[in-house]
């Protein structure tokens, strides 16, 4: 347990808050956390189940059947790929899913191919399961994507699986369909399994497709885990709803781990999932536009900061600028020489929270969530650029 380190996101977004509690005006971009309302008719679902007494008891630790018929229906019509029901184990958020998929699949020894930048989550989960992670560092050069050159150089006899995430959380990198058939083929040719992380799924711009690996490649189903939620595309991070999807035999087993450590998941929001994957999509289609108007302006204003190089992200809520030809500067009498030096040194003399990229397997970067109002985002790009500018 001493060796876990506490989420670099979550503390950032804490500390943040904390400040703004002592009266600093802090302006957040660390947590990545849509600021609008979970969608009224969602909300009337889940006060409607509070008052019925159904959901008042112990309900299947994979759960609500309704609820996962909802989850293969909708996987079907976003990713393209047809799923039993059965294959579906709804989680206490992303988080859990994350977790369990790699407890269900991982023994002690085995390698994960980790595309970094990555999530701050991954990591940690693969060595809770006794297995480590290989890193794979793609530059913005390279859009944050790796090649299959550089996974091929990173397999070894202990390849177990390798964890995909697109849209992407940090960078908003987006792989495209041929990207991903070149992998999955890779991964099918060699036996490796795929975890793929598809929670943003929903968000991506400029035209840009979502792809599923397993519409991609459909012959990876049988080595393919499905990682999803309702916390960003319905903003309802503070619901915890989650899912995975994959064989019938991983969700069995991951389903009897999920009976021991919390049994079902929260009745009243499962009912609330429900009604978010079954309900309109018009408040999902708001906020991706307002994500767009967004991601359009922080990319132009971090890119207007000498030293940032800020590749454009297709997908998500994050930008993630290439610092390093900051470091190295004095600010305000501090020599930075990290970026999380630098993220220091912005929260303390601007008062804006940012994520360094340590935290991603990234140094020498940052990352900026644009889930935030417009007029923080234009006051908290004023206030770095004022500062970066002295």
């Amino acid at each position: 347990m001493g060796a876990i380190a506490e989420s670099a996101t979550l503390a950032v977004d804490a500390k943040a808050k904390a400040l703004k509690a002592a009266g600093r005006p802090v302006i957040g971009f660390g947590a990545g956390e849509p600021d609008f309302p979970t969608p009224a008719h969602v909300v009337a679902a889940a006060q409607d189940a509070a008052a019925d007494p159904r959901n008042h008891r112990y309900s299947p630790a994979a759960g609500l059947p309704e609820l996962r018929q909802a989850i293969a229906e909708a996987t079907l019509r976003t990713d393209g790929v047809e799923v039993d029901p059965a294959q579906v184990l709804v989680t206490n958020g992303g988080k859990q899913a994350v977790y369990e998929a790699f407890a269900s699949l991982l023994d002690p020894g085995d390698e994960v191919i980790l595309p970094a930048p990555y999530w701050t989550t991954y990591p940690e989960a693969i060595r809770l399961a006794g297995a480590r992670e290989v890193e794979v560092l793609s530059g913005a050069d390279q859009d944050y994507l790796p090649t299959l050159a550089q996974l091929e150089a990173a397999r070894t006899p202990a390849t177990r699986a390798i964890l995909l995430c697109s849209p992407s959380n940090p960078t908003g990198s987006v792989m495209s369909r041929a990207q991903l058939e070149e992998i999955g083929r890779w991964a099918l040719e060699h036996g490796i399994w795929v975890i793929s992380d598809e929670i943003y799924q929903h968000l991506t711009y400029d035209g840009v497709p979502f792809v599923s690996i397993l519409d991609a490649v459909p012959e990876l189903a049988d080595t393919t885990v499905l990682l999803n939620g309702v916390a960003k595309t319905f903003a309802m991070t503070g619901w915890r709803v989650g899912w995975l999807i994959g064989p019938k035999d991983i969700v069995k087993g991951a389903s009897d781990l999920q009976s021991h450590l919390t049994s079902n998941v929260n009745n009243v929001a499962q009912r609330a999932a429900l009604a978010a994957l079954t309900g309109p999509m018009d408040d999902v289609e708001r906020m991706r536009e307002a994500f767009d108007r967004r991601r359009r302006a922080i990319v132009e204003a971090l890119s207007s900061i000498d030293g940032f190089r800020v590749p454009t992200p297709e997908g998500a809520f994050y930008a993630f600028p290439d610092v390093t030809a900051v470091l190295g500067r004095t600010i305000r009498g501090t020599r930075v020489e990290t970026s999380t030096d630098l993220a220091e040194a912005i929260l303390e003399h601007a008062e804006v929270a940012a994520v360094p990229g340590e935290a991603f397997g990234a140094p020498g970067h940052l990352r900026f969530s644009y889930a935030l109002a417009d007029e923080d985002l234009a006051e908290g790009m004023e206030r770095l650029a004022a500062l970066l500018a002295e």
